[in-house]
């Protein structure tokens, strides 16, 4: 039984031909199939008479002949231990020669041949330690050679989907990169935009074909698939829109990285189409063009849906601290990544603002700890109240950094402040803290350090600085506010003043 389903190490597998053309090892093939199809994903030395139940296929199998048995019938031998070697997936033999043999035995040459098994010949001076170690070579350069593809596609790719014509663009860059034809098929199975050529006659019927197994029809429905027809390899990708959007990719040859490559691409084509099919997107363009002519967010508001709304602002969770960093930098989210995280909570309307995502959801959809993030939630707003729940967001937020909670609310709860007006609050705080006015990382600091009661390590993680920064910020904030803060007095003061500045 041939194990052709055996795993494979996720690194590209290396030619055979590329193996013996390294003049280190001085390998000559003497027998069986040389060409370029021929591929060794991993190199493995045995000398059991059966090595059968040890491979998992795509070997080149070493061995220095320790095995063979004096037998009267070497022919009988050589030619069931060559066909258990191909039963097994094996790809090539090499035959070690010193100590045990001189040459390598005729009949096993013969059996390579019978059963197109690539025999390669190992000098003596050459270890199958250094055979093994070529062959991990060649494969980190290919694997190195794959990325370095990979990456430079998804950075095209990208550059394509900001042009005035994305949808042609991406296309037309799929098509160059992976050297075939890409084409957008429509809802109803037509193509609606496509790009290079076919690379065998009646590909592009094939391909609406295989489109039509992956449109979305239901949730069990595939998500892509993959077929051959005529040398052309094709495969399809349902686009995220759930619109019925389908990418097809047709090439002449398979690679690897190509189904990375056209992933990368079938996401892109999802936003792009997304995007511009659906009714909220719409909705959200318009209300955007409204706000930028001037209109008041609350008569905008309607246009994005009914209800109050709730402010979240969310970083990414900084790596593990080492010995020689107390406090990690925050991690810099990208655009990708804010996207998901406004798709977990809900909401598309998503604000990259340095390393802090911004999202306005829905104040009915209660949003929970997303992994990997941690949030800051405001109280539900109304569309008058937003900036004042901006501010209510990005001061959970540094609470739940501190405490190293993955959510933290604001607290809705009435208080005293309420007994003040507004206008009269925010007068005496601008006057308050008027000395600290033209140094924001103070302010910043101080009122990290209130709210969470006087603690230096706390704030030190809050805002990513060291705790002997977060002291000597304190007692600039003292001594130019000429108060005490140990007095609790104190502290509740300047605390009302900072939350109504």
């Amino acid at each position: 039984m041939v194990n052709s389903a055996a795993p494979v190490p996720p690194t590209p597998p290396v030619p055979l031909s590329a193996l013996l053309a390294r003049d280190d090892l001085a390998l000559r093939r003497i027998a069986g199939p040389g060409g370029a199809d021929v591929v060794i994903h991993w190199a493995h030395t045995s000398e059991m008479a059966d090595p059968y139940p040890y491979l998992l296929g795509g070997e080149l199998l070493l061995t220095a002949g320790v095995q063979i048995p004096d037998a009267s019938a070497p022919d009988a031998f050589f030619d069931a231990y060559v066909a258990r070697i191909v039963a097994a997936g094996g790809a090539a033999l090499g035959f070690g020669l010193a100590p045990v043999h001189e040459r390598v035995p005729p009949a096993l040459v013969a059996a390579c041949d019978t059963h197109g098994l690539p025999l390669l010949e190992v000098p003596p001076q050459t270890t199958f330690s250094a055979v093994a170690r070529a062959v991990w070579q060649l494969m980190a350069q290919a694997r190195l050679a794959e990325l370095r593809r990979v990456t430079e596609a998804q950075l095209s790719l990208a550059a394509a989907a900001a042009r005035p014509d994305p949808v042609p663009s991406v296309l037309r860059r799929l098509a160059q990169r992976l050297g075939g034809q890409a084409v957008l098929h429509g809802p109803d199975g037509t193509p609606i935009a496509a790009a290079g050529r076919e690379p065998a006659p009646g590909a592009g019927e094939a391909l609406a074909e295989l489109a039509r197994v992956v449109r979305p029809a239901g949730p069990a429905g595939p998500s892509s698939a993959t077929d051959t027809v005529g040398g052309a390899h094709l495969s399809a990708y349902a686009l995220g829109s759930g619109a019925g959007f389908v990418l097809g990719v047709a090439t002449g040859r398979r690679e690897a990285g190509d189904h990375t490559i056209a992933s990368v691409g079938a996401v892109l084509l999802s936003l792009l189409t997304g995007e511009h099919q659906s009714a909220a997107g719409a909705a959200r363009s318009s209300a955007l063009v409204r706000l930028l002519l001037g209109e008041a967010p609350e008569t905008v508001a309607p246009l994005l849906g009914d209800g109050d709304w709730c402010v979240v602002h969310a970083s990414p969770e900084p790596p593990e601290p080492s010995a020689a960093h107390r406090s990690p930098a925050p991690r810099k989210p990208g655009a990708l990544a804010a996207s998901a995280l406004g798709a977990a909570l809900g909401s598309p309307l998503v604000d990259v603002a340095g390393e802090v995502v911004r999202v306005l959801a829905p104040a009915d959809r209660e949003p929970a700890p997303v992994p990997g993030w941690t949030l800051g939630v405001s109280a539900p707003a109304a569309p008058h109240e937003w900036p004042a729940a901006d501010a209510q967001a990005a001061r959970a937020l540094a609470r739940a950094r501190a405490a190293r909670a993955p959510l933290v609310r604001h607290d809705s709860r009435p208080g005293l402040s309420r007994l003040v007006p507004e206008a009269e609050a925010r007068a005496h705080a601008r006057t308050l803290l008027a000395p600290l006015a033209p140094r924001p990382e103070l302010i910043d600091t101080l009122r990290t350090w209130l709210s969470l009661h006087g603690s230096w390590d706390r704030t030190a993680v809050a805002l990513g600085v060291h705790r002997n920064t977060v002291r000597q910020r304190i007692a600039r904030c003292a001594l130019l506010l000429d108060t005490d803060l140990d007095d609790a007095d104190v502290r509740m003061e300047l605390w009302f003043a900072l939350r109504h500045r």
